[in-house]
């Protein structure tokens, strides 16, 4: 089992945490460097929420978009 696999398992049920966990690091970083590498920094943001399974993709509506 890999290092990321735990990782990811001990996620589990977390995701949102961790979704704004990724989030606070990058905006650490633009705020150090000034933004300078804001869209390097953006790129390594969703690289890692992809690793670790948790896109900010929101889901499809339950009831296929219509409202009630």
């Amino acid at each position: 089992m890999s290092v990321l696999d735990k990782v990811k398992g001990m996620l589990k049920g977390h995701e949102s945490q961790a979704s704004q966990a990724v989030d606070k690091a990058g905006d650490m970083i633009d705020d150090k460097t000034g933004g300078k590498y804001a869209s390097q920094v953006d790129m390594a943001q969703d690289q890692a929420k992809k690793q670790l399974g948790v896109d900010d993709q929101a889901p499809p509506p339950v009831d296929g978009g219509q409202s009630a």
